[in-house]
């Protein structure tokens, strides 16, 4: 086929990893741009040579020259854009979360299924860093055997962005389904995806944005602003699959603590693995314990090569090359367990899973 012609949706902050990975793609064209801000529409589409510019996405839609779509937008707005993207004959790279809740996720799934040309990709990029590929080809390998616990750690202790993310309604919450999400679906798609079982969690509303912090500089949404904030400081999570396996969760946006901190483990019947800060195997030979450190170009995550994996196995999904590694029904899976974590710190019990 020619080169697939994209448009993208939302042009905030992120919309710039799509934008330079369709750019460095030499098979996809960067066709139409789409924002409710028509300035920022009009000056982006001006600045890259892109042939159209929307503040209607329904109208961008419309568009028979397009042939897939980035969804760049609020949490809030995924659902409703990726339906009827799905129902325009576009295929589909959404940012993640998939959506804010359970329901809106099948939704979208049932969307697929009812339009099999189609096909939709969630952005969950950690999963194509060099660290995740090389450390997935030893597990499918069998050298971590039977893995039966990870953790997951992802703490800042000044990094509250404000804005939309900020405010539930719009983002359905605060660090657990912005930052939470990447390394929660890390583990688990080195796991090998196991169902959901129940779910334990906490969240806590302590610290706030911390706007009174001096001379300490964080990311602020475009939109920030110091008085809006109805998300969670702090989560935590024991997270419980049908294979036995568990799967422990933190994170924060704001939270007295030393340093900002992620990390992130595996752990198996035959070795086990730290993935972030710095990929490193463990496991035994001659019975002797072995560290092991992989010569490799990016030992952590890479955050411009990973999106352009994500942007390149994308496109090779819409010619038809390859099956997308991240498919509607594990963000259905996810939706499970984010909501889940919000669902048992509400009620203050556990929540199971049929």
């Amino acid at each position: 086929m020619s080169k697939v012609r994209v448009g993208i949706v939302g042009l905030g902050s992120i919309s710039d990893m799509h934008i330079q990975g369709y750019l460095k793609n030499q098979d996809a064209e960067l066709f139409a741009v789409c924002d409710m801000n028509e300035s920022r529409a009009k000056q982006t589409a001006e600045e890259l040579g892109v042939t159209y510019y929307y503040t209607d996405y329904q109208e961008m839609l419309s568009n028979n020259e397009i042939d897939a779509v980035s969804i760049c937008t609020w949490n809030n707005t995924h659902a409703e854009i990726a339906i009827a993207a799905l129902n325009a004959g576009k295929d589909i790279l959404t940012e993640k979360p998939l959506c804010k809740s359970v329901e809106e996720a099948l939704a979208i799934e049932e969307a697929v299924r009812n339009n099999p040309d189609q096909f939709l990709q969630i952005g969950y990029v950690r999963r194509f860093g060099t660290n995740t590929q090389v450390l997935k080809r030893f597990i499918d390998n069998g050298e971590l055997g039977d893995i039966y616990f990870s953790k997951a750690t992802c703490l800042r202790v000044l990094g509250n962005p404000g804005g939309w993310f900020a405010d539930k309604e719009r983002s359905g919450g605060g660090p657990l389904i912005d930052i939470g999400v990447h390394v929660i679906d890390l583990c688990w798609y080195l796991m090998g995806k196991p169902k959901v079982k129940s779910v334990s969690g906490n969240t806590y509303h302590k610290l706030g944005n911390r706007s009174n912090i001096v001379y300490k500089s964080f990311y602020k949404a475009a939109d920030y602003d110091a008085k809006q904030n109805s998300v969670e400081d702090l989560a935590n999570a024991i997270i419980r699959f049908e294979n036995g396996a568990s799967l422990m969760v933190d994170v924060s946006f704001s939270l007295h603590a030393k340093k900002e901190e992620i990390h992130v483990s595996l752990h198996g019947d035959k070795g086990g693995a730290e993935i972030e800060p710095q990929l490193e195997i463990f496991t035994e030979k001659n019975n002797i314990m072995l560290n092991s450190t992989p010569q490799i170009d990016h030992l952590t995550f890479d955050f411009a090569q990973g999106f352009q994996n994500e942007i390149d196995h994308f496109i090779n999904c819409v010619k038809g090359e390859e099956e997308t590694i991240a498919p509607v029904e594990d963000g259905v899976e996810m939706m499970k367990i984010l909501t889940g974590v919000y669902k048992s710190s509400e009620e203050k019990t556990e929540v199971h899973f049929d």
